[in-house]
């Protein structure tokens, strides 16, 4: 009787000390075990293999066997070997123009003028609305490397308009129906090089402002489709790793209804809002200051110096190499980027301006410094910085100002550059090792819908400046290659840094957000050519995991 009196209250002091032993770890609403490394980017690049999450942020982050017995979860993940990062930041990019482009005629890799018109033709039948719009050529691929002519556009569609944009943006086909929607005729006045003639007469090639305006007559869609389209545009986003994009150029109205979306659980993507320089934007954001939700912020007005290297409309110190009639445009004056630029540090602004060629970038460099005097910490940008004077690169350092670039437009644009700079130039020109070294520093993006979307490839490009297709064998000017290690911090918590967000994301550290991304290779050490096989696997945004659905 007292041997089974014993045995009763040993099974019973058991059974509390097992409950008492898992009530005393503590709980947590996500628990990724067995990774076969997570980094962290962290200050000292530490690496981890376990993670625990809660309320949407990291909770602790350690070792397995470390995490198991501190914390309990009704949603652990076993990573089995897979390899964790930062959820991806895209520095620079159009996420609204990416959504609205994801309803128009793909021209991407068109190879040809007479393969872009087979695809308009193929898929006129689909395209809803009274316009026909399409966008992705590049006459770099085609042979002849001509701008197009509206001629035979005009034949295949005389009373339909027609709008073709081209791979980068500022420039655009259109056909006279088109022009005449948009009231552009001979008599229209716009700077020079923005409308092209031939013979006397318009080609149907306009570029930057005159670009802008026909854009602006096509029709933009519904409030229900606007809403379909930015949806699928974050589920792509989501797919691709990325966790926060920085969009660069809203309008006000385009920034309510991001916010709008995000409040009612319909967007959770984090947007960084660069603003067009509108009256309202003035009026409604920043006079105000800075606006910051969870999932935006608004802090940064976005200015134009330039146009683009591809439609030699990027604004060059000498001639084009390949067309000594042109130096590229000057989309805005100096004294009115100087008023902005005044504003904007007025109401404690970052100003980040798109400068392509190295005159432009000089411009932007002279403007900022005359604003700043000194190194600060406003973080003030030159998105592109594609093509630099290099005896102007060291204003970078001494006004700290940020480059921000993107690694795929190296690549995509190298079979040319040499043509449009000359071999002088180029040595100026996608420097990103170069302009790394001035502030220990830079942020990276893809520009998509100009570049694909993955950061994957941005991070690719970086390192290996080379294309999909291995070329060139020896890589395109490596000295001015990034590491493994800045190829990903520029991606993550460089980008971050670029956004004043990186307090609460960019690493994966305890109390950030808990953005996460999960790839099924190591990108940090297998062989670089095979960086662009890497699949994600899942995306965790604030926790909760976006991809897949």
């Amino acid at each position: 009787m007292i041997m089974k009196i014993s045995l009763k209250c040993l099974l019973f002091y058991f059974i509390i000390i097992v409950l008492t032993g898992c009530s005393m770890k503590e709980r947590t609403d996500l628990l990724l075990l067995n990774a076969g490394k997570i980094y962290s980017v962290d200050d000292q690049n530490h690496t981890f293999e376990a993670i625990a999450v809660k309320d949407g942020k990291i909770q602790a982050i350690g070792s397995s066997e470390e995490l198991s017995a501190r914390y309990s979860s009704e949603n652990v993940i076993d990573a089995s070997g897979q390899f964790l990062y930062p959820g991806f930041i895209d520095a620079h990019c159009h996420f609204i123009g990416y959504a609205n482009n994801l309803k128009y005629i793909d021209l991407a890799g068109s190879i040809s003028y007479e393969e872009v018109l087979n695809r308009l033709e193929k898929s006129e039948p689909l395209a809803s609305g009274e316009w026909l719009v399409g966008r992705g050529w590049d006459q770099n691929l085609w042979s002849d490397k001509k701008f197009p002519d509206k001629t035979e556009l005009d034949l295949l569609y005389p009373s339909r308009p027609v709008m073709l944009i081209r791979i980068d943006g500022h420039a655009v086909l259109a056909n006279q129906e088109a022009l005449n929607r948009a009231g552009i005729f001979k008599s229209h006045r716009f700077r020079s090089g923005e409308v092209e003639m031939v013979d006397g007469r318009l080609s149907g090639i306009l570029t930057e402002n005159a670009a802008d305006l026909m854009r602006s007559t096509v029709p933009e869609p519904d409030l229900r489709e606007t809403i379909q389209l930015l949806e699928r545009a974050q589920q792509l986003c989501f797919a691709a790793g990325l966790t926060s994009v920085s969009d660069a150029g809203m309008d006000y109205h385009d920034v309510l209804l991001i916010d709008s979306l995000q409040k009612q659980g319909i967007l959770k993507m984090h947007i960084y809002a660069m603003l067009n320089p509108t009256s309202s934007n003035f009026e409604g954001f920043i006079r105000k200051g800075v606006f910051c939700t969870d999932h935006l912020m608004v802090r940064s007005v976005k200015l134009y110096a330039d146009g683009s290297l591809g439609s030699r409309t990027a604004l060059l110190k000498k001639p084009y190499t390949d067309d000594p009639s042109k130096t590229g445009i000057l989309v805005n004056t100096a004294d009115s980027m100087r008023a902005v630029v005044q504003f904007a540090l007025l109401h404690g602004y970052q100003v980040n301006t798109h400068a392509i060629g190295d005159s432009a970038v000089r411009m932007v460099l002279d403007i900022y410094g005359s604003a700043l005097k000194s190194q600060n910490d406003l973080r003030w940008r030159i998105e592109h910085a594609q093509v630099v004077d290099p005896k102007d690169t060291i204003l970078f350092a001494r006004y700290s100002i940020i480059p921000s670039i993107q690694a795929t437009h190296a690549t995509s644009d190298m079979t040319w550059a040499e043509d449009r700079l000359g071999q002088e130039r180029l040595n100026g020109a996608y420097a990103y090792q170069t302009l790394l070294r001035q502030n220990g520093w830079l942020a990276n993006g893809t520009d998509f819908p100009i570049e694909n979307i993955s950061p994957i490839l941005t991070f690719y490009a970086a390192v290996s400046r080379k294309d999909l297709a291995g070329k060139p064998v020896n890589g395109f000017r490596m000295k001015d290659a990034l590491s493994r290690e800045e190829a990903l911090r520029s991606i993550s918590i460089w980008a971050a840094r670029a956004n004043f967000c990186e307090p609460q994301m960019g690493s994966l550290e305890v109390g950030k957000e808990a953005n996460i991304v999960i790839l099924d290779r190591d990108i940090m050490t297998i062989p670089i050519s095979d960086v662009p096989k890497t699949n994600v696997l899942n995306t965790y945004r604030k926790g909760q995991k976006v991809y897949p659905k």
